[in-house]
């Protein structure tokens, strides 16, 4: 069976999105998954490049701990502030010069995983304390246009997931060489 990529697939328009306590309980699996997969993986393979340019999986750890506090709680906190009916410019951030300043590859995983659980503990309880009329308050990004603290809160979710499966793929990068003829059940013409 193929792999459903729900950026292609066919979409539902009428789909409700995620509410704040369905947001909540996705952020606090995606922390608990991915501090299993640092704690299997160990040091060392949580601080191997799976490819020249690609994060090791301290660093994706790393970009989910700076995208909650920078781009998500950060920013839902920043619209939360502005006075009622404004909505603040948001930059940007740097990512990789981010990721090369935490210099999280020579870091223990197990730190990571704290760091994140801590980090996230924060954030879910930001998200829990959202009310109803803080859904459709709003900001400027200055890349993307406006955006809702109930559209960042949707986006989160999304987000968390494709870095768990960059994350699981750093290992499945390990194992792929060293399958031989099994790499067939994957790929026929392996």
């Amino acid at each position: 069976m193929e792999a459903y990529e729900p950026t292609v697939a066919p979409r539902d328009p009428g789909a409700p999105g995620l509410a704040p306590h369905e947001v909540a309980r996705l952020l606090e699996a995606a922390a608990r998954m991915v501090a299993a997969e640092l704690e299997a993986m160990g040091d060392e393979l949580a601080s191997w490049r799976p490819a020249d340019g690609e994060w090791c999986a301290n660093e994706v750890v790393g970009h989910l701990i700076e995208a909650d506090r920078r781009g998500f709680a950060g920013r839902i906190r920043r619209i939360l502030a502005a006075a009622p009916g404004s909505e603040p410019e948001e930059d940007g951030w740097d990512q990789p010069s981010v990721a090369a300043a935490r210099g999280d590859c020579a870091r223990p995983a197990a730190a990571l995983g704290e760091e994140l659980g801590a980090a996230r503990a924060d954030a879910v309880a930001l998200v829990r304390s959202l009310r109803p009329e803080d859904l459709d308050r709003a900001a400027v990004h200055l890349t993307v246009g406006r955006v809702t603290v109930r559209e960042l809160l949707n986006e989160w979710v999304f987000h968390d997931r494709n870095h768990l499966r960059q994350l699981l793929k750093s290992a499945q990068a390990r194992t792929w060489p060293v399958m031989g003829n099994a790499r067939r059940f994957t790929d026929p013409d392996a």
